[in-house]
């Protein structure tokens, strides 16, 4: 049986702010019933919205989630709300698991075993499968060549139609496709096609267009002329530099193996995990997070996403919280500017890093954004450090990071700012987050040598 968790501990595993508020809501027996714990498993009935209970599980060994919630939040205020009550020795010890529990650990059992037990083979079979090896790995290779060229000349019709379409756009002018309705429903079609073509990173493009309701047709202009511009750099790929053709397949979406990136050079360091940022708008719930190597001050992007089963498919990774630094390799994805990295070999735990490395101003983190634009002009996110003071501005309504010198930057995409403006107590406080073309989307600040997720 494992030992309980501290409530710190349990609160550390909740994806933001307004998910531990709400975790801590239902830290009390009123919504539960059937609460139990056997072994590594955790479950409960959690009383929802609807008509019958959200079933609730928890394996304490991955952690590893499961709840029956449309949240798409990982892991969700119930899942955090039944650990806090166990951490606090509200649930029961019980001999037996209810069918519920049981049969999903018996599936992610299952599952496990699949993946590390490699199928028995005769002597026989394998000297023969030796003796084929060399000619099987030849017409390994033919295909894997055979369904590139295919997919790229896929991609490439795609485009293709993508660029008739955005000229139809413009020649039928912008007052129809700039309505909400209108530009989504226009877009989701051809987003559908881009799909249909293997070019996902494109469809996700033409679904943001939505976003831009409200911006008027001057943004609805500039997001078709970077669609536009990807495209020609796709029909001039073998004529790109290497870092910047790596750049425009990523946009487009061709995959990357993970073993090909492991082969890449190794960049060690000690990391800083600066920041997370929970991925819900997707198809496949994710978690972005930012690193900091000490020596190097590289930055780097670690993603990882979840698996049906209710796990997370680099569990190790998805642990990292801000606050901490871990000496590890990094290999980073092609293309430019370098970002996006899968850890290698780790030197050590994690441990608590204290505080963060020194902070920039306005000024410095433009000109980071500005040259990050210049590597990649299809770029909307950069990971930044700077140090201001939340101010208000529109009224009260809206808030701002003002640096020292006097640049003010709009603070976004936030539920609440209250943690942030509570430990900044009208102060200058360093912030850590993602800068935007609309803005700074605030993730960790200090208290003193304390990292504070927002």
């Amino acid at each position: 049986m494992s030992a309980r968790w501290s409530a710190d501990s349990v609160l550390s595993l909740a994806p933001d702010d307004s998910s531990r508020r709400a975790a801590a809501t239902l830290a009390r027996p009123v919504p539960w019933n059937g609460t139990g714990t056997a072994g590594d498993l955790v479950w409960g009935l959690c009383a929802g919205s609807g008509k019958n209970p959200y079933q609730v599980i928890v394996d304490l060994t991955g952690p590893a989630y499961k709840c029956s919630c449309p949240s798409r939040k990982f892991p969700c205020k119930h899942a955090l709300g039944l650990l806090l009550l166990w951490s606090d020795g509200a649930v029961p010890d019980q001999a037996d698991s209810p069918g519920y529990a049981s049969a999903w650990l018996e599936s992610r059992q299952e599952r496990a075993e699949r993946t590390t037990t490699p199928p028995s083979r005769t002597d026989a079979a394998a000297s023969a499968t030796a003796a084929d090896s060399q000619g099987a790995a030849g017409q390994k290779a033919e295909s894997a060549a055979r369904r590139a060229a295919e997919r790229a000349q896929r991609v490439t019709d795609g485009l293709a139609d993508l660029r008739e379409w955005l000229r139809d756009q413009v020649r039928a002018g912008l007052a129809g496709s700039g309505t909400p309705g209108g530009r989504a429903g226009a877009a989701n079609l051809m987003a559908t096609r881009m799909v249909d073509a293997q070019a996902p990173g494109v469809a996700g493009a033409l679904r943001a267009l939505a976003g831009t309701a409200g911006d008027g047709p001057g943004r609805l202009l500039a997001e078709y002329a970077l669609l536009h511009l990807l495209i020609r750099a796709h029909e001039r790929l073998d004529e790109l530099p290497e870092g910047l053709a790596a750049t425009v397949r990523s946009r487009v979406g061709y995959p990357v193996r993970t073993e090909e990136v492991l082969a890449r050079p190794a960049v060690a360091d000690r990391w800083l995990v600066l920041a997370t940022r929970e991925l819900t708008d997707a198809a496949v719930p994710g978690r972005r997070i930012w690193l900091r190597g000490r020596a190097t001050n590289r930055w780097a992007m670690l993603l990882t996403f979840a698996d049906p089963n209710g796990t997370w498919q680099d569990p190790a990774t998805a642990r990292l919280r801000p606050g901490t630094e871990i000496p590890a390799d990094l290999h980073y994805y092609p293309g430019q500017p370098a970002l996006r990295a899968v850890i290698g070999a780790r030197h050590g735990d994690p441990v608590r890093a204290g505080q963060a490395l020194p902070a920039d101003d306005g000024a410095a983190l433009l000109a980071q954004w500005a040259a990050a634009l210049e590597q990649d002009p299809w770029a909307t996110t950069w990971p930044v450090v700077v140090t201001g003071t939340p101010v208000p501005s529109g009224g009260g309504q809206r808030w701002q990071l003002a640096d020292g010198t006097g640049l003010a930057f709009p603070l976004t995409d936030r539920d609440s700012l209250w943690t942030l403006l509570a430990v900044s107590g009208g102060r200058p406080v360093t912030v850590a987050g993602e800068w935007h073309p609309n803005g700074l989307v605030a993730l960790t600040t200090w208290h003193g040598e304390q990292a504070v997720t927002l």
